[in-house]
């Protein structure tokens, strides 16, 4: 039986849990929002129903700055104030995953997604085949034959894998090294990161083409 390890980016999977029924949200009869709680566990129990993995763990951030705001100030700066709801959720949300006995991960000074690429490059050395959860569109640079992104299913959609020739699809490049270079190049609006002025996706590709790196 392969090692299937599933790593979970928790706050991504919490937010989109949240919008995905922002139009339809979950109160309880006290008149509190419980989108997130619900929308997550929904993500972990149709992951161990539906995927059979032999080994999973959930990644938080943390409060503490990384390397990434010591050297830019402004990387973030343009986030909106998290929804007191998704807040509120956090503690129950680590209740529910530690109730399920699965490993939650968080360490200062780096992002879940540092965390996540760091046991997912150590666990495909150890033979495991691994499967990051997120719809986080950075995962693409860390893809292999071993190392998949999944993306949950979303508002009654279908899940996707997206491996090596997924993610080289849908960036036009050819080669996962590529990644890194078309989002430099782009720069990244979410994050607050400068791209090169009048370069988008479809010109950084062309570029690479041409170039290569």
């Amino acid at each position: 039986m392969p090692k299937k390890l599933f790593l979970l980016d928790a706050f991504a999977l919490v937010f989109r849990a949240y919008y995905a029924l922002i139009r339809n949200p979950r109160i309880t009869s006290k008149g509190r929002n419980t989108n997130a709680q619900f929308g997550f566990t929904n993500t972990i129990i149709e992951l161990i129903k539906n995927q059979n993995p032999t080994h999973m763990a959930v990644c938080f951030d943390t409060h503490a700055p990384t390397e990434r705001h010591t050297d830019f100030a402004d990387y973030k700066a343009n986030r909106q104030e998290t929804p007191e709801d998704i807040l509120s959720a956090v503690p129950d949300i680590k209740r529910i995953i530690e109730g399920l006995n699965i490993p939650v991960i968080a360490i200062d000074g780096y992002e879940a997604d540092d965390v996540i690429g760091a046991l997912a490059k150590m666990a495909e050395k150890e033979g495991y085949e691994v499967y990051m959860v997120t719809p986080d569109k950075d995962y693409g640079q860390l893809v292999s034959e071993n190392i998949k992104i999944y993306k949950p299913p979303y508002q009654g959609g279908k899940f996707e894998i997206l491996g090596p020739k997924e993610v080289c699809e849908k960036w036009d490049i050819e080669k996962v090294e590529q990644v890194i270079d078309i989002l430099g190049m782009m720069g990244d609006a979410v994050d607050n990161i400068p791209g090169i002025k009048g370069v988008g996706e479809k010109t950084a590709a062309k570029l690479l083409k041409e170039y290569g790196t």
